[in-house]
């Protein structure tokens, strides 16, 4: 059995990596603002570029938050999956000591013995499946970002290159406007292109760290239906080679019983023996015994000259 995976926590290995990542970005735009800022704030006709490009970061923001969320919640059900482990090779009488109440893995054997209790067969297909159900609705929302994130990179430039068609009228449709129709359009292709980079760098941070949240889920799922395999399975669900062990012990026990009950017999047999020859050796001493008190009263009479008993 592969305990050392159940005890593998990969959850604080890519909380490491969201540390870095996110320490290494905030460096580099913190290194680099005085490039950046003309680029994203300076000389802008107009805000749209800002909101867009803050509505993508907005959206990188929460993303990233929920998939930190998840993270920190896998590493706390790994612990409690690796106590619970630790637990039943320390050989104690309550597997759950230490481990959360609303832990998966103590759910899970809080579950299957409910089912146990109430005489019910226990379908380890059918546990898998649920769990596997209940943790992917954890995810809409973070499937949400990642569907749209790319997407709020194509509206941007959408809208920009709008903006640029309409300094495009008014370059044909004025000489006088032409300096702001050129601004306009300056402004508007700067504006697709700045939404566009935004997006595309937002979507691969944000799709890496998704793609290893969702290894860090299959490990997770792995590591309880393993558990469940390894440890619970055994103890709730009773299969044919398992109660052929049970007679095969049964049935040594009772050989074993037997030969104890040959030994105790034997030990009573030779105990009733003992019994008789004892009787048998208190009978001839109270015999002889009861001729010596005959011989020590004829003697008293005779000494003392009384008369002989008279037999009746």
């Amino acid at each position: 059995m592969d305990i050392q995976r159940l005890l593998t926590s990969l959850s604080s290995t890519i909380i490491v990596q969201f540390g870095v990542v996110v320490a290494a970005a905030i460096g580099l735009t913190a290194w680099n603002f005085d490039v950046i800022r003309p680029f994203y704030f300076d000389n802008q006709l107009t805000d749209t570029g800002i909101i867009i490009n803050s509505a993508i970061v907005m959206l990188l923001v929460i993303g990233l938050g929920n998939i930190l969320f998840h993270l920190l919640r896998y590493r706390r059900e790994e612990a409690a999956i690796a106590l619970f482990v630790n637990n039943i090779e320390a050989l104690k009488t309550d597997l759950l000591e230490g481990l959360p109440a609303d832990s998966v893995v103590a759910k899970r054997q809080t579950t299957m013995r409910s089912i146990q209790a109430a005489r019910g067969e226990i379908d380890h297909g059918a546990l898998a499946a649920m769990q596997n159900a209940d943790e992917a609705t954890r995810f809409g929302l973070i499937r949400f970002i990642n569907n749209i994130l790319i997407l709020t990179g194509v509206f941007g430039t959408i809208v920009a290159l709008s903006i640029a068609l309409l300094g495009a009228s008014d370059l044909l449709d004025s000489a006088d406007a032409s300096l702001g129709g050129m601004g306009l359009v300056i402004h508007g292709m700067s504006t697709a292109l700045s939404t566009t980079i935004t997006a595309i760098i937002a979507y691969l941070v944000f799709g890496y760290f998704y793609t290893r949240l969702a290894d860090v889920q299959t490990h997770f799922l792995s590591s309880v239906e393993q558990l469940t395999s390894i440890y619970l399975l055994p103890q709730f669900v009773k299969t044919e080679t398992d109660i052929v062990h049970q007679m095969n012990d049964l049935l040594e026990a009772v050989v074993q019983a037997a030969d104890n009950l040959r030994l105790t017999q034997e030990v009573y047999h030779e105990s009733a023996l003992a019994l008789q020859q004892n009787l048998a050796a208190n009978r001839e001493q109270i015999a002889s015994l009861g001729a010596e008190i005959d011989g020590i009263k004829r003697i008293l009479r005779e000494g003392f000259r009384l008369p002989r008993e008279e037999v009746t």
